[in-house]
Order: C-alpha cells, then structure tokens, then sequence
C-alpha cells in the first residue's frame, strides 16, 4: 500500500447514480482483482474505500455510486486535471487457483465492479460465468467489459432488462449446466446471505468480498470489524475484503 498523488484523466456518469473516475498514478501500480482505493476527498477528514474496477498501468478506474455527501462532492468537484490523494493498492483481493478452470462471478450492485477487475485479469485464461444484477435498465453499466467472459447473465429487479429477479437466482439457473468450480461474489448482504443459503451443500468452493464502511483503510481503526463464524472478529479491510463464504458471519 502507498500514499499516491493522482491525476483526475475523466470523471463521468456511466450509469443512474454511478459514476466512473480514472486517474493516472506517477508511476504503475501493481493491483490485483479485487482489491480497493481509499480516496480522498476536499473537505472530508475521511478517504472514500472504492473498488479498483480496471487497472492498466499507472491508469486506475474506479465506480462509484453517489451515496452519501462525500461521494456526491467527489462526483460534482473532481474534474480532468486536479490532483488526487489515494491509498492504493489495500485489501486482498480475489485469488483463482490454477486446478479452477471455470468461474462463476455473481455480483450485485456496486459489487460488480470489483468483479469487473476479475473478469479483465482471468478472461484469457478461465471460463468466466457472469452473473450481475441491477435495480433496473437505467442502473446497468460496464456491460462491455462484462462480456469479456464466456456468459453474461444480466438480471433486474424490476425485469426492465435481462431476465428477471436477483444474480443468485440466476445463478442457480444455470450451476447444473455450468457446474463452476469456484464462485466469486459481492453485493449487498442479503445478496451475499441468499448466496451462502443457495451454496449450501454443494462443495463449491465461494469466496465473497464484504462491503463495509471504512475509516482508515488499513486496519488500524477497527470501524470495518466483522464476525467470523468461530467466534473471533476480522477487519474487512486489511484481513478483506475477500473472505471464503463459510468463514465469515452473513
């Protein structure tokens, strides 16, 4: 992890309520999948955490959505050329091993853009299954890169595009047909709740990435502490976000 001076290359609205923010670090930064950004934002003591959607050298993109007023400043202040201050790369990221040749990605929300990065680093070399839900058409984005992989299955809430209903539904469409062997998700908790139910038995090994609030980024401030199932507690930032599914409380 290191402290990096940044300069804002786009800042745009991709999607409803989602925006995209590239940057280009003074030197490459080696990211893994999955990993994330805390992000500094004027007038805020406290970084941003937000997912690492493509990383291409010293160019990061990031997607957020405009949730509270830290992000909405972000998106109506940060413009091409200002400088920003990032702690990048933190967390642990998504891992494949090399006997897991097809991989299910299930995502919900903003969720899906740290599986974005999975699917852009293992698209060459697994057989990427998608699965990604949305509120509605107007919030689908990043389909582009989404079809990077071998199956897309794009589900909405309201059924205003793709098939209707949540990405773990279909998922469990489509598992005796595609039989992955490993599932990766993130998503909201009662996303990531009907995932462990719906995987429960199957002997797949599932990792999921917890979305939490952030104070410092590196496990110092212990805001982000999550419930492990043997009793002891985890920090989703520094011993995260990526947690194998039976590990942690949902």
């Amino acid at each position: 992890m290191r402290e990096l001076t940044a300069t804002v290359l786009e800042n745009k609205r991709i999607a409803e309520e989602i925006y995209s923010l590239t940057f280009a670090c003074e030197e490459a930064v080696p990211v893994r999948a999955g990993q994330f950004a805390m992000v500094g934002v004027d007038g805020f003591p406290l970084r941003r955490p937000i997912a690492v959607c493509k990383a291409e050298g010293e160019r990061i993109t990031l997607c957020y959505r405009l949730k509270g007023e830290g992000t909405r400043r972000l998106a109506a202040s940060c413009s091409r050329g200002e400088k920003l201050s990032v702690l990048l790369p933190l967390g642990n990221g998504f891992f494949v091993a090399g006997h897991e040749k097809k991989v299910a990605v299930v995502g919900g929300g903003v969720g899906i853009f740290p599986l974005v990065s999975v699917i852009r680093e293992y698209a060459e070399s697994k057989e990427i299954y998608a699965y990604m839900g949305f509120r509605n058409r107007a919030a689908i984005c990043m389909e582009y890169e989404m079809r990077r992989g071998k199956e897309l299955v794009i589900s909405t809430d309201d059924g205003s595009a793709g098939c209707r209903g949540t990405a773990v539904q279909a998922l469990m469409e489509n598992i005796g047909r595609v039989k992955p062997d490993v599932i990766l998700s993130c998503g909201p908790v009662p996303m990531l709740r009907a995932l462990k139910n719906a995987v429960a038995g199957r002997n797949i090994p599932t990792y999921v990435s917890l979305e939490e609030r952030m104070g410092c980024g590196i496990g110092a401030c212990l805001v982000c502490v999550c419930e492990q199932t043997n009793g002891a507690h985890a920090r989703v930032c520094k011993d995260g976000p990526v947690f194998e599914i039976g590990e942690v409380k949902i």
